[in-house]
């Protein structure tokens, strides 16, 4: 299990209030007027403070849909995981625990439903989407390479990297799309163990 992390500060819960009334504001604008109808300057006012305070925390509108504060849990969580596991094992425990933190409440459910419908309905989302995975992607084979040993652009490497990828982002759109009865860290790890075990 990962360790618990540190209570935030007072500036830093004051950050995520902000973060939370943005995301908030959006989604309920979207629902209304959908998401091209939207307009940054309208999030901004539905959230109480100005486009600049909007862009400083998410630099796009797709980046209120997929920028998350905790994009780095996922390599912290490896990071913490012990040395001498073979990489998909540890990969699948820090995923398994990082998608049980993320998930954890209905809301949190919701909130990932919400951002996975648009991202199967919106072209620019769906396209910022890839290139928030090739960041992933790059952070993760790092990381990897720091337990394994081998370069970040070893081949191998980044075949098994983009392989993790595909099975986190096809895991999310098989949840949404199917409105799946399966918690998404289980459907996750049953995509990871597919991984592991291959098609029978």
């Amino acid at each position: 299990m990962t360790a618990p992390r540190p209570r935030a500060g007072l500036r830093e819960r004051k950050k995520e209030r902000t973060r939370q009334a943005i995301r908030a504001a959006a989604y309920r604008l979207f629902a209304e007027h959908g998401y091209d109808a939207t307009r940054v300057d309208e999030i901004a006012e539905a959230a109480q403070v100005s486009p600049s305070t909007v862009f400083r925390y998410f630099p796009t509108k797709e980046d209120i849909v997929l920028r998350d504060e905790k994009d780095d849990l996922l390599e912290t969580a490896l990071r913490a995981r012990p040395a001498h596991e073979p990489p998909l094992t540890a990969l699948r425990a820090a995923v398994r625990d990082v998608a049980a933190e993320l998930y954890a409440t209905p809301e949190a459910a919701a909130l990932a439903r919400r951002r996975m419908l648009l991202v199967t309905t919106v072209p620019a989302v769906r396209a910022r989407l890839e290139s928030s995975l090739a960041d992933s992607g790059r952070r993760l084979a790092t990381t990897l390479a720091d337990r394994t040993g081998r370069s970040p652009d070893d081949l191998e490497l980044r075949v098994f990297v983009a392989a993790i990828l595909a099975a986190l982002r096809e895991s999310l759109l098989h949840w949404v799309t199917h409105d799946h009865p399966t918690p998404l860290p289980a459907l996750i790890d049953r995509a990871l163990t597919t991984l592991d075990t291959g098609l029978r």
